[in-house]
Parts: C-alpha cells; sequence; structure tokens
C-alpha cells in the first residue's frame, strides 16, 4: 500500500462530482467496488491541534480539529491517473 493522499473536505466533494459523472452509484458507495474500480478507499480524518494562545500576558490552549479526506491506494497505476486526472482538483494538500 502506498502513501495515502491527504485533501480537503471540500475538495473531495468537487471530486466526487467528477466521479459521479464517469461512475455508477455503486462505485462511489460501496467501499469494495470502489476499491477495485478506482484503486483506492476513503477515509475521513479528524486531526486534533492544540495551538499556545498569547493573549494580555496570558496563557492558555486551545484546540481545534482539522477534517480531512485520506485516500488509501491499493493500485499504484491507478493512483498515479489518479493525481494525474484531479490534481487541479487538489488544493496543495497532496502528500
Amino acid at each position: 500500500m502506498s502513501k495515502p493522499i491527504v485533501i480537503s473536505e471540500t475538495s473531495w466533494f468537487k471530486i466526487v462530482d467528477l466521479l459521479a459523472r464517469d461512475h455508477p452509484p455503486s462505485v462511489l458507495y460501496i467501499r469494495n467496488r470502489m476499491r477495485e474500480v478506482l484503486g483506492f478507499t476513503i477515509r475521513r480524518h479528524t486531526e486534533w491541534i492544540d495551538q499556545v494562545v498569547d493573549l494580555k500576558d496570558v496563557r492558555y490552549g486551545t484546540k481545534y480539529s482539522i477534517k480531512t479526506i485520506r485516500l488509501d491506494f491499493y493500485n499504484e497505476p491507478k493512483r498515479t491517473m489518479f493525481l494525474l486526472k484531479y490534481s487541479e482538483h487538489i488544493n496543495n494538500s497532496v502528500s
């Protein structure tokens, strides 16, 4: 398995719209079909970030979350084709 592609949720929604034009709904809704046809499965990931904020000489920590989509590829040629086809819709968050 190769390194996953990390994209924002807004980018993922754009890509899903494009995938829906080319593939039947079963490919997008059933994980096994998605893996067979597209070569990847999706994973929703929430990353908690702890940031120290200085405000009037008082330091306190704030935590906030960033939600991303991880595309786990099982087929390297399909990963390459995905990047070639949809790279303009991925906001500089390709890993």
